[in-house]
């Protein structure tokens, strides 16, 4: 887990060349954010102060959803220390955009904030869309949905191939293929995801179900009866292949002879005996035995019939 961090880390550092890599310490931020608001909108790296109601959200981030009680928990936060970290947003003349941040420009609204700090920076789109991946990657505020319909986009329109979006994000090809595969799931499956009713896990195991109503038939089964990924995986091969029933062969009135033929040289020899039929009216004659001594007994009981 470590490794992916740092690979997420260093994917900032790149769209950040600015950015220092040296720990700040809490009172050095809080002075930090007390820059005059009247700083030089030019000097992209500087921190000033914006109201809360000139800061819009970016409608094409990658988030979609945020949990209440952890933003209540924040703002309660944001109330007794303020915005130690600053908003990374976009000049949009009448508004700023934001880039990176919009979790903390809600707690702000509910902790009743009329100003919040700023970094106001240039990207092109595609950088918007990665930086606020990225972002959202590292706090793992990304269900698995909104994080394969960001990867969908980067490819879709900013034509990326999934290993650049793998070393972008710091995860490896795979996670990326394996993440964007769910969006083959049908809606009922993908909300039930989102909404934490079933896993990723589970998610890719239904996966291998190509019909939706039946991949929601089994999503809702494993909910209910709260099933692990490889209970998932075993009633996904059993709906896909199911168990081959077994020929009951019927007894017909030659099957009848046979049987009857083996109980009577059963009696006579005192053993198990098997008649095997082959096409023909061929087949050979099969009798058990358990010991040398019983075996000596059965050819005994032939010399004796000889």
């Amino acid at each position: 887990m470590a490794g992916r961090k740092n690979g997420l880390g260093r994917g900032l550092d790149a769209l950040f060349p600015d950015k220092t890599n040296e720990k700040k310490s809490e009172q050095s931020i809080k002075t930090q954010v007390k820059i005059p608001a009247n700083v030089s909108p030019e000097e992209n790296k500087s921190v000033k102060m914006v109201k809360v109601s000139d800061i819009e959200p970016n409608r094409n981030q990658p988030r979609k959803q945020f949990d209440e009680d952890a933003l209540l928990e924040l703002s309660e936060s944001v109330k007794q220390y303020g915005i130690l970290q600053p908003l990374l947003v976009s000049d949009k003349k009448d508004y700023y955009e934001i880039i990176a941040g919009e979790r903390r420009w809600r707690a702000a609204k509910l902790a009743g904030l009329k100003e919040v700090p700023v970094i106001v920076k240039e990207f092109s789109e595609q950088e918007l869309v990665e930086i606020s991946l990225i972002e959202n990657i590292q706090r793992e505020d990304l269900n698995p949905i909104e994080e394969a319909m960001a990867y969908k986009r980067l490819i879709d329109e900013f034509h990326l191939k999934q290993d650049e979006i793998a070393d972008r994000v710091g995860k490896s090809r795979t996670a990326v293929t394996n993440s964007m595969r769910l969006l083959k799931l049908g809606e009922k499956v993908q909300q039930m995801l989102i909404d934490e009713m079933i896993t990723a896990g589970h998610a890719r195991a239904i996966l291998a179900i190509s019909d939706k109503e039946k991949q929601a038939v089994v999503a809702m089964k494993v909910f209910d009866e709260k099933l692990s990924v490889r209970e998932t995986e075993i009633l996904v091969k059993h709906i896909l292949e199911p168990p081959k029933e077994k020929k009951v062969q019927k007894n017909t009135a030659e099957d009848a002879i046979y049987e009857s033929l083996e109980e009577k040289m059963k009696n006579i020899m005192g053993t198990r005996v098997f008649i095997h039929r082959k096409k023909n009216n061929k087949g050979k004659i099969e009798i058990e035995y358990y010991s040398k001594d019983e075996l000596e007994r059965i050819i005994d009981l032939f010399e004796s019939i000889g």
